[in-house]
């Protein structure tokens, strides 16, 4: 039998600021080609844990691996299969959208030629093609959350994270974003976890993995995880999981 190795492995990641849990011995594995949602109230460590895979932070304990390389033993490997979008924005206002992707190509250490190609492949796809001399600081939030994930792809990252990056948008920017996501995932099998406090996103995902201060509540289809937290539907039963989970450590 044929087995793909997890894109992303997780294994009793740990993570304390002072007498504060912010992740219990959180462990997971996801797949290629998988949309996953990380579903969690304000406070659960879903930013927490985005800091650990993306490696600003050092977990107290437990193993990072990404596309097979450690974080803990080779990070910059590891980093290298990652793509992020965090939820502060994080572009150059007064740069262009084609200077802030050149940037980051550049960091990258992608040819000239194949980056330039790329960038006006991948902001045409998203809208973005008349928009490439224009400086960030013009553009709508929703296009430059396109922007923030052109980048975050430029260099065909295996696994991509997005920590909550539709706050702030409007409902059809919303709606644009997650089919770019899920675009690139039917493409090039790219491995996405997406965080969110809203339960319509997760109710999309192939996978929902439920995170309340620290721990693991649930992990499944979005159906199977309605099931395990009590029933009626995804969102009655993410409230009132994460209502009477009172006995887990803050």
């Amino acid at each position: 039998m044929i087995t793909t190795a997890p894109t992303l492995r997780v294994e009793g990641l740990s993570k304390r600021y002072g007498e504060r849990v912010a992740l219990d011995a959180l462990s997971c594995m996801l797949q290629p080609g998988s949309f996953v949602a990380l579903l969690g109230p304000n406070g659960a460590g879903k930013s927490t844990l985005f800091q650990l895979l993306t490696g600003l932070f050092v977990p107290d304990a437990g193993q990072i691996h990404v596309a097979g390389h450690s974080m803990r033993d080779a990070a910059t490997r590891a980093l290298r299969h990652i793509g992020v979008v965090f939820q502060q924005m994080s572009l150059d206002l007064d740069l262009t959208v084609r200077a802030n992707l050149r940037f980051h190509a550049d960091l990258h250490g992608l040819p000239r030629a194949a980056a330039q190609a790329r960038i006006v492949q991948r902001c045409q796809a998203a809208g973005l093609g008349g928009d490439l001399e224009r400086s960030v600081r013009e553009l709508s939030g929703g296009n430059r959350r396109k922007v923030e994930l052109v980048r975050a792809l430029l260099h065909e990252p295996e696994l991509l994270l997005m920590d909550e990056p539709t706050v702030g948008l409007d409902p059809k920017s919303r709606r644009d974003l997650v089919a770019s996501v899920r675009a690139d995932v039917a493409a090039r099998g790219t491995t996405v976890l997406w965080a969110t406090h809203l339960v319509e996103e997760a109710t999309q995902a192939d996978r929902v993995l439920v995170l309340h201060r620290g721990r693991l509540l649930a992990d499944g289809t979005p159906a199977e995880v309605t099931a395990a937290l009590g029933g009626g539907t995804l969102e009655e039963a993410f409230i009132r999981a994460t209502q009477t989970q009172q006995g887990v450590p803050a």
